[in-house]
């Protein structure tokens, strides 16, 4: 592999335009929380930044992004291993399970952790209850937010690392074990700093996820800026103030994004020799193979099974003690199970089509403009979904009323709030392809459109493929944006299992819950099984690497 500065020249004007058109629409809710700053006055502003109570909201919000980013990593990172490099047995399987705890939502994971390990009346203080215990340690508070976030979003680093190592030419790896290096040298020398953007990517969505959550930490009583605006706006009804926390939370996101920019080095991450396409060679485990599987199960049991268990348990409760009167019908959750797919389906075609732009522009053409268009595309996706939405309800009711509560208007809603996760997953994904593959296409007469169809996007399939899966499992479980914004009797599961859960129905709540995750868990195993190049054959792959060399 050879690391290098990036060629630059001027990008098409097409994809300048739809790239800076997404860049400023996205930034949208920046202006409606600047109005609502503007109408504070300086010295009342400052006086609220620096209250104590929000510099403890401050610190809590830096502190679980940091290390439940962490955790993440020290999670997706064997896994990823694990399920891509080695000979683990029943690779596949893990392969698919331990992204599926992506599919729960937030706040029927945090859920399912008090029920199971909450100080009282859980399942596992009554079956300690026998040995005398009568309370467990208290899992609210830190310990909840941190460990919920974790299980829950650690699927957005293993899907990008996966990403990322599937496209690392197997032969660099080889020629280093061939010098001499072990394994894990070979693994720290050149695997991990190829990962590098990877990880980078995956981390910055896990931290901006745990900055916007608003379930698990709402559940696990736990004071982060989502919970305090939403405090703001229910109970106070002071806009001002819930504006200059949300701006707060902007400020955080911002500084995030610079650091990430600074920590991303301007290099290449794809080789400039003859790339091989065949499989590497797995690496045997041995003796490991045992603890490994452990590591799996334990990973998949807290991320999966659990949520699974619990809701299952609440629905046979139901079924048993009040029978089908108070349980949602068959019909009804078909219904609502269409509504939720068509809207976040339709999210995920949106995301990937404003994505592609910004994606290409960041690695092919980087410039100050292409970077702060790359950097507005994050902006949403550390908004809280509750600030956005009040934002699109403020210029939809007074500006755009012929659009206000519209299956479009939700569309650009989820758009603004999740496109980063397919910028991510996309740009790194692109970054490990070789741009001479794309300019030997256009000497060889092909245009750039031509080149974009036929050599790019199959290229990049990967990346393309798990942020539209991001998109669409994360889009189909928010609940703040679709509880404003969804049109008129458009209801989805996440806004079912929310108004079951307000009104105490936990059994209404748990149909609709393990219909939520049906439809997420069968999304990711049809993504999943789509191959890494199935738009380019490997002979015409060969075909273009000969002409590049």
């Amino acid at each position: 592999m050879q690391v290098t500065g990036t060629k630059t020249h001027h990008p098409p004007l097409f994809l300048i335009v739809t790239a800076g058109l997404t860049a400023i629409a996205i930034a949208l809710p920046l202006t409606y929380l600047v109005i609502r700053v503007a109408g504070v006055g300086e010295e009342r502003l400052l006086a609220l930044v620096f209250r104590p109570r929000n510099l403890t909201v401050l610190l809590n919000s830096v502190g679980v992004a940091l290390i439940s980013t962490l955790l993440a990593t020290a999670i997706a990172l064997p896994l990823a291993f694990l399920t891509i490099r080695t000979n683990l047995p029943w690779r596949r399987f893990w392969l698919v399970a331990t992204t599926l705890p992506l599919a729960v939502p937030d706040y029927v994971g945090g859920f399912a952790l008090i029920a199971a390990f909450g100080p009282k009346g859980s399942l596992l203080q009554l079956w300690l209850k026998p040995l005398g215990v009568q309370e467990l340690p208290e899992i609210y508070g830190w310990t909840g937010a941190i460990l919920g976030l974790t299980l829950f979003s650690y699927p957005y680093l293993l899907l990008s690392i996966q990403a990322g190592w599937q496209g690392i030419d197997p032969a660099i790896e080889e020629v280093s074990r061939s010098l001499g290096y072990s394994q894990r040298q070979t693994f720290f020398r050149i695997t991990l700093p190829a990962l590098r953007p990877s990880i980078i990517a995956g981390g910055l969505l896990v931290a901006l996820n745990a900055l916007q959550d608003f379930g698990t930490t709402s559940v696990m009583r736990f004071d982060t800026f989502t919970r305090a605006i939403f405090l703001q706006y229910k109970y106070t009804f002071d806009r001002h103030q819930a504006a200059a926390l949300a701006l707060m939370l902007v400020s955080l996101v911002l500084l995030l994004l610079w650091l990430e920019y600074k920590a991303r080095s301007r290099a290449a991450y794809y080789t400039r020799a003859t790339k091989s396409y065949l499989p590497p060679a797995l690496i045997d485990l041995g003796i490991w193979q045992v603890p490994a599987i452990l590591f799996c199960l334990t990973v998949v049991s807290l991320g999966l099974l659990l949520p699974v268990g619990v809701t299952s348990f609440w629905l046979v409760r139901g079924l048993i003690v009040t029978g089908t009167n108070e349980i949602i019908s068959l019909a009804q959750l078909m219904q609502l199970a269409g509504d939720s797919i068509i809207a976040a389906g339709l999210a995920a075609i949106a995301a990937t089509f404003f994505a592609l732009p910004i994606a290409i522009l960041a690695v092919r053409f980087p410039s100050r403009i292409t970077t702060a268009i790359e950097r507005c595309s994050y902006i949403g996706f550390g908004l809280p979904g509750i600030v956005v939405a009040f934002s699109l309800v403020f210029w939809g009711a007074n500006y755009l009323p012929w659009l206000y509560q519209t299956l479009p208007m939700l569309i650009f809603a989820y758009l603004v709030l999740f496109i980063a996760q397919s910028v991510g997953t996309v740009r790194s994904s692109l970054l490990q392809v070789n741009p001479n593959l794309e300019e030997s296409a256009q000497s060889l007469g092909k245009t750039p459109w031509q080149t974009l169809i036929k050599i790019t996007l199959p290229l990049v399939s990967p990346g393309i493929l798990g942020g539209s899966a991001l998109v669409f499992l994360t889009a189909i479980k928010e609940l703040p944006v679709t509880l404003l914004l969804a049109p008129i009797g458009f209801n989805t599961l996440a806004t079912h299992i929310w108004k079951a859960t307000e009104s105490v129905s936990y059994s209404d709540a748990a149909a609709a819950a393990l219909v939520m995750l049906v439809v997420s868990i069968s999304a990711t195993l049809f993504v999943l099984s789509q191959s890494r190049y199935k738009g380019l054959t490997i002979e015409a792959q060969r075909s273009l690497q000969r002409e590049v060399d």
